[in-house]
C-alpha cells in the first residue's frame, strides 16, 4: 500500500472497506450487462445533448430570435459547466457515493432538458443548457468510477471501459440523425430533441437505480476552497477560450485579457492549495478539520506510474484538441463553404460514428494483448491523418476521394485513446479516487476541447483575413465578403493546426510510454453486490 493510503486512518478504512465489497460478492452476468449499458447509455445522453442541439441552430435561431453570438453559447454554454464542474462532482461522488451522484445528475438533466423543451427565449435556453451541463458534470466521473469499481482488472473490464467509450460515437449519430430528423418533421420542432433527451435521461436513471451496487461512503471533508479555486479558474479559462475571438477587439479585449490573468492566478493558487492540503497528511501537528479537509485533487496522482499518468492526460489534451477542432472546421466547410443543407453534412459524418463503435470493438479484443502506447500511437497518428487529408482537399473531386476517409479514420484516435486511457487511469488511481482520476480526464479533454477551437479559430481568421488582404478585399465585421479562395486557404490552414496537435500527442506517446505494457487484463470476474451502504466513519467518531 502506498504511502499516502497509510497516512489517513479515515481513508485506510474506506479504500480496505471498498476492496472488501468489491471482492466478497458475487454479481450475475445480466446485472453486469446492464451496469455497463447504463454508464453508455450516459455518455450517449452527453454526447447526444451537444450533436442534437448543434444540428438544431439554425431553426432555434429563426424561432427565438437569437443573435449569432448568443447562438454560439447554446453549444458552449453546456461544455463550459461539465467541464468546469467535473472535477467537484468526482470528488463528491467518491466521497458520498457514486450512485447518489449518478443519480442527482440523471435527475439534473430530466428536470433542465424539459425545461430547455419549454423555453421562451433565447436567454432563458442558453442559463437552462448550463445548468444540464453540471448534470453531465455529475453522472460521467460517476459512471468512470462506478465501472471501475464494479469490475476488477478483468476482461469485462477492457469490455465495459470500450463499450462506454463507444458511447461517443453512439451519441453523436444518434443526436444528428435523431436531432436532424425531429427537428424537420415533428410540430415542436428544435424543443423535440430536448424531450428525447429528457425521457433517455429518465431511462438511465431508473436503469441505474436498479442495477448499480450499494455505494461506499466515506466521511472525509469536502475541500471546498479548493472546490472555489478550481471552479472559478476553469470557468474563466473556458470563457475565455469561448470568447476571445469574437470579442469587441478580439485577443486585445481588456476584459478578456483580465480573465484569463485571473483564471490562471485562480487555477495556480488552487495547485499551492491541494499540495498545501497533501503535505498536511504527512503531518501530525495538523489534525484533520473543514478547514483542512482531504485535498480536491491529490497532485501526486499525476506523478504515478513513474509519471505516465500525467502523459496520457496530456495526450487525452492533444488529441481531443485535434479531434474535436476537426469536427467543428468540417462541418463549417460541408455548410459554409460547400452550402449543403444540414441533413447532407450529417450524411456525411455517418462513417466516422460507425467505425467509431469498430473500434471500441478492438480495443475490447485486443487491449489485454497490446501495450498502451500501440493504441496511443497509432490512434493519434490516424487522427493526423485524417487532419491532413482535409489540409490538402480539392473541393471539385467526389466526396469519396478526401471527406469518406478522413471521416474513417480520424475516430482512431478518440476511441483508442479514450478506451485504453480510461482503462489504464482506473487501473493505476486508487479505490477512494476513482471518481476523481476519471473527472481529470474529462476535464483535460474539455480544455482540449477548448484550446483547439481557439488555435485554429486563431489560425483560420488570420489565414483568411491575410490572402482577402492579398486580393485587395477588406473583410466586413463579420467577415462574410471573404473570397473563397480566401475561405478554402483558411480552413486547410485549421486542418493543419489539428493534425500538429494530433501528432505531438502521437509523439509524445511515441517517446513516454514505453515500459507502461498491457493496460488490459483477462482475470475472471468474481466481485460485489451489497444491498447495505457502507459508511466509514473516524475512530474518534466511534469513540
Amino acid at each position: 500500500m502506498s504511502k499516502e493510503l497509510t497516512r489517513s486512518p479515515i481513508r485506510q478504512d474506506f479504500i480496505g472497506l471498498e476492496k472488501a465489497k468489491q471482492h466478497d460478492v458475487q454479481r450475475s452476468l445480466w446485472r453486469s450487462i446492464f451496469i455497463i449499458a447504463t454508464c453508455t447509455a450516459a455518455m450517449v445522453v452527453n454526447v447526444t445533448n451537444t450533436s442534437s442541439v448543434s444540428i438544431s441552430l439554425p431553426t432555434i435561431e429563426r424561432d427565438l430570435n437569437i443573435k449569432e453570438e448568443q447562438l454560439q453559447w447554446l453549444v458552449s454554454a453546456y461544455s463550459l459547466s461539465s467541464g468546469c464542474f467535473l472535477l467537484f462532482f468526482g470528488r463528491l461522488a467518491d466521497i458520498y457515493g457514486r450512485k447518489k451522484a449518478f443519480m442527482i445528475g440523471t435527475c439534473s438533466q430530466v428536470a433542465f432538458s424539459l425545461g430547455c423543451g419549454f423555453a421562451q427565449s433565447g436567454t432563458t435556453l442558453v442559463v437552462l443548457r448550463a445548468f444540464q451541463g453540471t448534470g453531465a458534470a455529475a453522472t460521467i466521473p460517476s459512471a468512470l468510477g462506478i465501472l471501475a469499481h464494479a469490475f476488477p482488472p478483468s476482461r469485462m473490464r477492457s469490455i465495459a471501459f470500450a463499450t462506454f467509450a463507444a458511447g461517443a460515437p453512439v451519441g453523436g449519430a444518434f443526436g444528428m440523425i435523431i436531432g436532424g430528423v425531429l427537428t424537420q418533421i415533428t410540430s415542436t420542432h428544435w424543443r423535440s430533441p430536448f424531450y428525447l433527451v429528457a425521457a433517455m435521461s429518465a431511462l438511465t436513471g431508473i436503469s441505474g437505480m436498479i442495477s448499480f451496487d450499494a455505494d461506499v461512503t466515506s466521511a472525509e471533508a469536502v475541500d471546498w476552497i479548493g472546490v472555489s479555486l478550481i471552479t472559478v479558474g476553469l470557468v474563466l479559462i473556458l470563457f475565455v477560450l469561448g470568447q476571445g475571438e469574437v470579442a469587441p477587439e478580439g485577443w486585445k479585449t481588456p476584459y478578456i485579457i483580465t480573465l484569463l490573468i485571473v483564471g490562471i492566478i485562480m487555477v495556480l493558487l488552487f495547485l499551492l492549495w491541494e499540495r498545501y492540503l497533501e503535505q498536511g497528511i504527512d503531518d501530525p501537528s495538523r489534525a484533520p478539520s473543514a478547514w483542512r479537509p482531504p485535498p480536491l485533487m491529490s497532485l501526486s496522482l499525476w506523478t504515478r506510474a513513474k509519471g505516465r499518468m500525467a502523459v496520457v492526460l496530456v495526450i487525452a489534451f492533444l488529441n481531443w484538441s485535434g479531434f474535436m477542432s476537426w469536427s467543428f472546421w468540417v462541418q463549417l466547410y460541408y455548410q459554409d463553404y460547400l452550402l449543403l443543407s444540414p441533413i447532407d453534412t450529417m450524411l456525411r459524418f455517418i462513417p466516422m460514428f460507425v467505425v467509431g463503435c469498430l473500434c471500441n470493438v478492438l480495443v475490447a479484443m485486443f487491449v489485454g494483448k497490446l501495450p498502451l502506447i500501440v493504441f496511443a500511437v497509432s490512434g493519434t497518428l490516424l487522427t493526423a491523418s485524417a487532419a491532413v487529408l482535409f489540409a490538402l482537399i480539392d473541393p471539385t473531386v467526389t466526396y469519396w476521394a478526401f471527406g469518406f476517409p478522413s471521416a474513417v479514420l480520424v475516430v482512431f484516435g478518440a476511441d483508442f485513446v479514450y478506451s485504453s486511457g480510461t482503462i489504464f487511469i482506473a487501473k493505476i488511481a486508487l479505490p477512494h479516487e476513482r471518481s476523481v482520476a476519471g473527472a481529470m480526464f474529462q476535464t483535460m479533454a474539455q480544455l482540449g476541447i477548448a484550446v483547439g477551437l481557439a488555435v485554429s479559430t486563431l489560425v483560420f481568421n488570420i489565414v483568411v483575413k491575410n490572402e482577402s488582404a492579398d486580393v485587395g478585399v477588406t473583410l466586413n465585421s463579420a467577415g462574410t465578403n471573404a473570397p473563397r479562395s480566401a475561405q478554402l486557404k483558411g480552413y486547410r490552414s485549421a486542418q493543419w493546426t489539428c493534425a500538429s496537435f494530433a501528432l505531438m500527442a502521437a509523439l509524445l506517446a511515441a517517446l513516454c510510454l514505453h515500459g507502461v505494457g498491457i493496460v488490459g487484463d483477462k482475470k475472471t470476474l468474481q466481485h460485489t453486490a451489497s444491498n447495505k451502504t457502507i459508511v466509514v466513519r473516524s475512530k474518534s467518531e466511534d469513540n
